[in-house]
């Protein structure tokens, strides 16, 4: 063969091989490079399975692991049935009895034997509350406490070797991290849906209480009514949540949903069984998130922090030495960047704790000790309101007072012999004022007759909407 005949071969074969290449770049299927993370630098999957292949998201694990731990819960209550004016205008005023009210929620089994957190909401006001386990079982359940500054409530049942979930960690918690809502929407018992972290540390407002504590984790996992009291947990099936409320214009998912941390929930559920009533810790401080505009108004080098505008006077912030206009960074290791930040991570801590706040003053940061207490001021443990002439009395919730058109009071949950009994107040009764003095707390029926002598009368109102009045004399 002529060395001109070879050149026109390798000519040729040279072009047939670019244009091979050229057509197998643009017809041939992209090639996915799976890159994983290094035993140095953990995959931001944090809360996955440590048997789990990080090609293979899957949420059976976590369904299968927790959906025995949520209960069903009933409530009933009763509310009075409205009047009807043109019956009442030709044959007088008619007795009606109340109606039965149902309602709905969810549950988290958090011991074997039997303890349930829930919602405040879900059963306040209740006559009776029942759990219905997933197997079907069905439970009386009693009310071990409440808090409805963090709308948190603990119940039990007569019940062992039940499925309970166990706690995870919310601050671990990602924005984008995967997790899952176990719950009973529209009764719909066991149903389990998916969402992302979406935000975390958010406060709405939606709580009026003077000691309400707002710091939600916000999810786009579809919750609906029933949900409230249910389980939000990681993809290791481990409870991150409670699952308390939406924000939608139809009453039904619109991706907002908004759980409170089991940080507090922990710490709630703790008290409750340990004290009977919630520990609550106070810095005593009146604190805004430093923005832009607070920036330049109050001349800080820099957007961080709260920015305190009021000192209680003897809270534990005075005692430490921290003052109006000094900017919060930290407490302990955690920093702090909003109220919501501020207010989740004293509420993990009882009076006379002490923490290290970091604080900026004169645009150079210093550490101090504070040493926390409670909302009297003194660093003892509060114990559960004592049976005072024979009633044991709770704070009311913002949601019930707004349903009944009143601005104050306090609830009788449970009676024993002594004067309210005798004279007719049945459990449930919420006290709105005595002798014309408005009550506002448990403790200001004690202040106001403890000492008292002569007539009493009692304004108030029960869960049915019923208004009642009451009267008697002391001692």
């Amino acid at each position: 063969m002529k060395i001109k005949d070879i050149l026109v071969y390798f000519v040729v074969a040279t072009l047939a091989g670019l244009v091979a290449v050229f057509a197998y770049s643009r017809l041939a299927p992209p090639v996915t490079q799976v890159v994983t993370t290094s035993e140095k630098h953990p995959a931001w999957f944090t809360s996955l399975p440590a048997d789990y292949q990080p090609d293979q998201l899957d949420f059976t694990y976590a369904a299968e692991k927790t959906i025995h731990g949520v209960v069903h819960v009933t409530t009933r209550r009763e509310r009075q049935r409205s009047r009807d004016p043109i019956q009442e205008f030709f044959f007088g005023p008619q007795q009606r009895a109340p109606e039965q009210v149902e309602g709905i929620g969810s549950g988290v089994i958090l011991s074997d034997d039997g303890y349930i957190v829930t919602n405040n909401h879900v059963i306040e006001g209740a006559t009776h509350i029942e759990v219905t386990l997933n197997d079907g079982r069905s439970f009386d359940a009693e009310i071990i406490g409440r808090d409805p500054n963090t709308d948190i409530a603990l119940l039990k049942i007569n019940a062992e070797q039940l499925h309970y979930i166990e706690f995870g960690d919310s601050d671990e918690l990602r924005v984008g991290e995967w997790v899952l809502a176990v719950g009973n929407p529209m009764n719909l018992v066991s149903t389990v849906t998916a969402g992302i972290v979406s935000a975390k540390g958010r406060g709405l407002g939606v709580f009026a209480q003077d000691l309400a504590i707002e710091s939600f984790i916000q999810t786009d996992a579809a919750v609906n009514r029933g949900n409230s009291g249910g389980a939000l947990v990681n993809l290791r099936g481990e409870l991150v949540g409670i699952p308390t409320l939406i924000l939608s214009p139809t009453g039904a998912s619109a991706g907002n949903a908004f759980a409170v941390p089991v940080s507090i929930v922990q710490k709630v559920v703790e008290d409750l069984i340990e004290f009977g009533e919630v520990q609550r810790a106070l810095l005593g401080v009146l604190a805004r998130r430093v923005d832009s505009e607070l920036a330049r108004e109050q001349g800080l080098d820099r957007v961080e922090g709260v920015y305190v505008a009021e000192v209680t006077k003897g809270g534990a912030a005075e005692a430490a030495g921290i003052r109006e206009g000094d900017v919060i960074l930290r407490v302990d290791d955690t920093q702090i960047n909003s109220m919501p930040e501020l207010q989740e991570k004293i509420a993990r801590f009882r009076p006379k704790d002490k923490v290290d706040v970091t604080i900026k003053r004169d645009g150079k940061p210093r550490k101090v000790t504070a040493t926390l207490r409670n909302v009297e001021g003194q660093m003892d443990v509060i114990r559960p309101q004592e049976a005072f002439l024979g009633a044991r009395l709770s704070e009311v919730s913002d949601d019930l007072m707004a349903e009944l058109g009143i601005e104050n009071g306090v609830q009788v949950t449970s009676l024993s012999p002594g004067k309210f009994r005798a004279n007719g107040v049945r459990e449930n009764f919420i006290i709105v004022s005595i002798n014309n003095n408005p009550v506002k707390r448990p403790s200001d029926v004690r202040t106001i007759l403890e000492d008292y002598e002569g007539g009493v009368y009692i304004e108030g109102i029960y869960p049915d909407g019923t208004v009642a009045y009451y009267a008697f004399g002391l001692p």
